[in-house]
Formats: structure tokens, sequence, C-alpha cells
């Protein structure tokens, strides 16, 4: 904390609240404040941003002097990237192109909308060169900014769009639910052949009403999209309800309609771990990646090692090249009697810290340990790293609760260190105890480690007291918190989540009142010693109520009990397939991080070691009759 409180003293001529206040000015567009304001900061290690709320106010009148000038002189902050940005987008609403071609290499992080611009200058020095840059635009299946529309117009003009080209984007566009923009690019298509806009809505809210309907219009290209919607819009819900539909129409369709909805039947049939995945799947045609990786999962939790193979095989070398698939791959081979190619596999993989790397360790009988650490910053080295302007802005920004702003300065000024650095920021950060910033700095390195900033365990004593009255695994509830929250005791989530163990108003709420807390307040939450008390009686609760499996209680914490065991299969399954064939992304990776981190925490904290493959285990076959009932369980 000393580090912190000196960085903060030195500037400490201008109240915090004077930046604030600017602040506010510049959000209520009062330059006539913002500058009374200004004038008081001079000096400050916040004026950079001062300065750029004053130039952003009045950028459509600004000399291009002043902004260069201002880019320039503060290339050690985003903000010098951001103003490059908004100024790129006012030049190309001007049609200034000559002065927008001048700057747009400079641009650091990528933003479509100026990518799109930047086509429209190519566009009008080489035309055909632009269209052929704009053109894999056309098939990227969201909203696209307004840049980009005069680009389609281009390439629509030029006959480089066709109708099936509108047609494959309007799929694209309902594979992922986006009706409205189905609507909006039919109205591309020749008069009379757009799907009709207020069926596609009626489908979208109820597919199965309009399958049930003895007499559709498949008569036409739109008649037929529109029915293929339906289905495979059904399919997200129930697929089997979905693939019967299907089978009674598929006839009346071409054979490329037929492979489509296939794929589409295979691929929502296997997120929702339906039996007949893998069978809906062998009549499809090409296959997305997106696609190929759930018939790898539905083969996975089959045991059927050929498909698996298969389905990696016909991947794209970047989706093969995944950490998870090369470890599937040398799985399946290994299961093929191919040994020796699986563990030139695994070998490549066993130096990654990671679920996969660990797991392809432990198949080649080592054995999870972290690296030992090769160096450690001194006080000259964390003097001289708690000196860069980026830092300080950063512990700044911090203490006023802009962790936002806060977290891009601190990423800013790490972008281009070396390990050494890396480290050192990571120290200087965990002494300043900003310890997502310490984790997420040490985590960077490439050759040099240290696994003691990595695996920060801050508040133990706290911890170690409820994990032991649950009987929890500490390294578990470790790893579990460090996904969770990175140990910030006050941070809250876009989803309303609180604390440190990152607890839902519902569920802390439904536990207090199981602990018997008659005067619990949500405010609360924040509280280390509450949340802490809250949050591993949950988890406790949670591990209980799924017969002890550690990776089934975590998948619970992440999208709720009722959901992680509707994912148990029917058949006995090792654990890391159980992980691997969890439909939600974002709870897949928090539980296959979580895992693996508490193979970590377990040496950092000095238990005794256990295998990754120990932690995830075998999970038994559901049995309802048997399971402790959820009902109650927020």
């Amino acid at each position: 904390m000393f580090l912190l409180l000196a960085a903060l003293s030195a500037h400490s001529a201008a109240p915090e609240s004077e930046f604030l206040a600017a602040r506010d000015a510049f959000r209520a567009a009062n330059l006539k404040k913002l500058e009374i304001h200004a004038a008081r900061l001079k000096g400050h290690v916040l004026e950079p941003y001062v300065n750029y709320w004053r130039l952003r106010l009045r950028l459509e009148s600004a000399n291009p002097e002043d902004i260069r000038a201002y880019i320039n002189a503060n290339n050690d902050t985003p903000l010098s990237d951001l103003l490059r940005s908004n100024w790129l987008k006012s030049l190309a609403r001007k049609q200034r192109w000559e002065a927008f071609d001048a700057e747009y290499p400079r641009m650091v992080r990528e933003d479509i909308e100026l990518t799109c611009y930047a086509l429209q200058s190519k566009m009008r020095i080489n035309a055909s060169t632009a269209r052929t840059e704009a053109r894999p635009l056309w098939f990227v299946a969201r909203v696209l900014p307004e840049s980009c529309n005069p680009l389609f117009s281009e390439l629509i003009a030029a006959k480089q769009l066709s109708d099936d080209d509108l047609w494959t984007r309007i799929r694209l566009t309902l594979e992922i639910g986006q009706v409205g923009l189905a609507q909006r690019i039919g109205e591309l298509l020749p008069a009379g052949q757009a799907p009709d806009a207020k069926l596609l809505n009626a489908i979208a809210a109820n597919p199965g009403n309009y399958l049930e309907k003895k007499n559709l219009d498949i008569t036409t290209r739109a008649g037929r999209e529109t029915t293929m919607f339906a289905v495979h819009r059904l399919a997200r819900t129930s697929p089997q309800q979905a693939a019967s539909h299907w089978s009674q129409l598929e006839t009346r369709f071409g054979a490329d309609e037929r492979a489509y909805v296939w794929g589409m039947l295979g691929y929502l049939g296997a997120m929702r771990h339906s039996a007949s995945a893998l069978e809906w799947y062998s009549r499809a045609g090409d296959l997305s990646d997106l696609q190929l990786a759930w018939k790898g999962r539905a083969a996975l939790r089959e045991a059927n090692w050929p498909e698996v193979l298969a389905a990696i095989a016909a991947m794209t070398p970047r989706e093969a090249d995944l950490p998870s698939w090369r470890y599937w791959k040398a799985r399946s081979l290994k299961a093929s009697g191919k040994a020796a190619e699986a563990d030139e596999i695994l070998k490549g993989l066993a130096g990654e810290f990671s679920f996969y790397g660990q797991l392809a360790l432990e198949d080649l009988g080592g054995e999870v340990a972290p690296p030992l650490a090769k160096f450690k910053p001194g006080a000259e080295d964390l003097r001289a790293i708690g000196q860069l302007p980026g830092l300080q802005r950063a512990l700044v920004l911090y203490r006023l609760d802009l962790r936002g702003d806060a977290n891009r300065e601190w990423l800013w000024a790490i972008r281009h260190f070396d390990d050494r650095q890396l480290l050192t920021a990571a120290e200087f950060a965990a002494r300043s105890h900003l310890y997502d910033r310490a984790i997420n700095t040490a985590d960077r390195t490439v050759e040099l480690h240290d696994f003691s900033l990595r695996y920060l365990a801050p508040f133990r004593d706290v911890l170690r007291t409820h994990v032991n009255q649950m009987d929890l695994d500490e390294a578990w509830v470790y790893g579990l918190i460090r996904q969770e929250s990175r140990f910030l005791a006050d941070v809250r989530s876009h989803a309303g989540a609180s604390g440190l163990m990152q607890l839902m108003p519902g569920t802390a709420r439904w536990v207090a009142r199981k602990l018997g807390l008659k005067d619990w307040r949500w405010k609360e939450v924040n509280d280390l010693e509450t949340n802490v008390s809250l949050g591993t009686w949950y988890l406790r609760h949670v591990y209980d109520a799924l017969d002890g499996y550690p990776v089934l209680a975590s998948a619970a914490y992440n999208a709720g009990p009722g959901r992680a065991r509707a994912w148990r299969p029917a058949a006995a399954m090792e654990g890391a397939v159980y992980a691997e064939t969890i439909p939600f992304n974002e709870t897949r990776d928090y539980v296959q991080k979580v895992m693996a981190n508490a193979s970590y925490y377990s040496h950092v904290l000095g238990q005794q070691a256990q295998t990754l493959k120990q932690r995830l285990g075998t999970i038994a076959p559901r049995q309802r009759d048997q399971e402790p009932s959820l009902a109650d369980t927020p």
C-alpha cells in the first residue's frame, strides 16, 4: 500500500472532487465550466483527461495541429488513440479523405467503423481492390456500423453481391435471432421476393405454432427459408420436436437445403446433449467450425473417438490448433492405438499453463507444479515502475473508483513490457492491493514466471476460517474466487453480482435467510467477512446437492444448480468431458479455469498434491430419485 499512497500524495495539489466536477462538466457538454476546472487542475496527474475532454467538446472546430499536438504529447495514455479515433470519424463524415488517410495508419486499436471508412476512402482510388476487401464484411452476421452501408451499396451496384449472397446473410442473421437485420437485408432483394417480416417475428416467438400448419408455403425461396428458420428456431428449445417436423418436410426441399437444416439440428441438438445429435450430423453437408466443435463434443459424450477425430480433421487449421482440439485429438489418437502420434501432440501441450496443458502433462505421467520463479524485482525496479505516468494515472483512477478508465491506463502502460517489467508491475500492483492487476499482469509473461503473483492468496485468515467451517477444499475455493473477482472485495459485475465471491442479490438473500440473518441488507454484501460467509455456505450447498463433485458445483456456482444438474450425463463420464461439453461458453471456460486454478493453488497453499483428473473425477449418471432437491435453490 505504501507505493499507492506515495503515488497519490505526489499529486494531491488538486482535490479529487475538482477532477470529478470536470468530468461532470464534460458529460454535460458544458465547456465553460470545464475550462474553469481545467485551470485548477494544471499539473495534476490526470490533466491529460481534462485536456482530452476540452478537445472532444470542440472537436468539430478544433485546429488539426492542436489535435496532433495532444496525440503526440500523450502517447503514453490510451486517450491519444481514443482522440485519434474520434478525429478520424469526424474527418470521414466530412469526407476529408486525404487527412483521414494520413492519420488512419497510426491507429492502434481495431475499430470496424473506421475499417469501413478506410475502405470508403480506398474506393476513390482503387475501387476493385476496395470491393474485394469489403466483400467479407457482408457475411458478418451482426449489425454493422452505418459506415459499412456505402460499401455494400457499391458491391450491389457492381453486381458483386448476388441474390444468393443476400439470402446467405439473411440465413446467418436468422441463425443468431437477428430478425430485424434479416428484414432489412430482405429489402435489398428484388420486389416481392423478401420474406414476410410479420411472419418472421411470429416464428421467432412461437416456431412450433407455425410448423403445425398444414399448408406451408415452400414454393418460393422466401417460403422455404422461412420454414427452415422455423425448424432451427424450434430446435433451440426442442431439438427432437424440430427434427420430427423436419423429417416430414425435408422431401419437399433441395439437397443443399436438407443438408443445411440437418447441420443446424445436429449443432443445436448437440448443445442440448441430445442422443440423436450425431445421427442428425450424419445427414448434414459442409459444417462451420462452430458446428464441427459441437459435433466433436457430442462425440465426446458418446465416447465415439473416431467421430471426435473426424470432426477435428474437418475443422479449419485455426480451429483445430486450439488447445482443446489438440488435446482431444491426442486422446482420440490414443484410443485408436496411435499412442506415439498422440504423445507428440501431448508433449507440445504439456508446457502450457492451462486446463488442457495440465491434462496433457498428466497423460504423459508428469505432475503439475508451478515453475520456479527466476526473477524477483528489487526496490529500484519497483521505484522505477511506480514512476511511470501511466501507472500513476491508473492508481489515482482506481482510488476514484473509475475502474474502467484505470484498467485501460494500466493495460496501455504495460502493453510493450518484457517479462521482467511485467513481473515488476505485477509486484507493484500486489503491494498496492490491486490484486486483479497483479494476477492479470503476471499472467502475461512468456518465459519468466512467478506463480506466487499469478495465484495470489490474499485474505487467507478470513477465508480459512469459513472454508474450514464449511469443510471445503481451500485450493478449490481460492481457484473459484480468482475466477470470480480476482480478489476485488468491492467489485460489481455487469449482471449485478457483488463482492469477493460475486453473489447475486437473490442468492445472497436466500442464503441469508438460511443462515437466520434477520437484519440482512444488500449493502452488506461487499463486507469481506459477510461475503465469504454467504459465498462459502452457498458453495457447500451446491456441492452437497450435486453429490460432492467440485466440477458440477463450479458449474452450478456460475450458471445455477439446475443447469449443472441438467448437463449431467446419462452414463458415467470423465469430469473433463463434462466440462468440455457445457453448452455456455462462459461457464465452460469458467469451470475449466477454476479447476486448473485449484491445482496450482494446492501448491501455493502448501497442500498435498492432487491431480487435475482426480479433482475432475468421473461423473456418475444422474439419479433423479436419489439427488437432493434443488427446487428452492436460487
